[in-house]
């Protein structure tokens, strides 16, 4: 069998706003893409645990293959075991989901704003950022639909293993689905992953062209790191 790993590429976070009363269309939007990144803290908690659990079940597997039928008992155990991982990923993936959906309900709230730029290249900055992000969103979704016709036919497995007549002929064209379903995971990922990047650059661009003065996560910790040596 061919397993996974769930990759995930972080938003990148920005830590400084030079902010005013009366915030204008561009510090609004900034308020909305920040708290769309905080709400995606709960998807991003969720994906080492999700890898957890996925290792856990790829060694189930491994000593599930090194058991012969005489062993059926320790089959049927191990068998309920991967089950058991199964559902708690698939909590972890509703999880994952639900903290999705809220980030996009929020980012969604720049899409009036956006009419309200004022500069033509800030406007098209923030356009061109929106739509990237739009398909980031429906990437997940078939990113999410695939992982879970994965985690269902996984499920399927373990069920067909506790089953003394199963068939190898039945079990191997069953195997090989599930490799082609992990494949379609892989692919969704690799597409989620590359719009995730593409947006954080956008974002970059649009809060450079808009005046908005920002620090980066990865900024502040190199700067720490940077001042921490000089001092030594």
């Amino acid at each position: 069998m061919v397993f996974k790993k769930s990759l995930s590429m972080l938003l990148l976070t920005a830590l400084l706003l030079t902010a005013c009363s009366g915030a204008s269309a561009s510090q609004q939007i900034y308020n909305h893409l920040e708290e769309a990144v905080k709400l995606e803290d709960t998807f991003e908690e969720q994906q080492s645990e999700i890898v957890k659990l996925e290792k856990q079940e790829q060694e189930i597997y491994s000593q599930i293959i090194d058991l012969g039928m005489d062993k059926f008992d320790k089959i049927k155990e191990l068998s309920n075991q991967a089950i058991e991982s199964i559902e708690k990923r698939n909590e972890k993936i509703e999880l994952e989901k639900e903290s999705i959906q809220a980030s996009e309900e929020e980012f969604k709230k720049t899409e009036d704003l956006i009419s309200e730029l004022e500069k033509q290249e800030v406007k098209e900055k923030a356009e061109e950022l929106y739509s990237v992000m739009s398909d980031r969103y429906d990437a997940y979704a078939e990113l999410n639909k695939a992982y879970t016709e994965s985690l269902s036919m996984e499920k399927e497995l373990y069920t067909m293993l506790q089953n003394k007549d199963l068939k190898q002929e039945k079990l191997t064209e069953h195997i090989k689905k599930l490799n082609d379903a992990y494949e379609k995971v892989l692919k969704a990922n690799e597409k989620f992953n590359t719009l995730t990047a593409k947006y954080n650059e956008l974002k970059k661009e649009f809060y450079k062209a808009a005046g908005i003065d920002v620090k980066y996560e990865e900024e502040e910790k190199a700067s720490e790191k940077s001042n921490s040596k000089s001092n030594e």
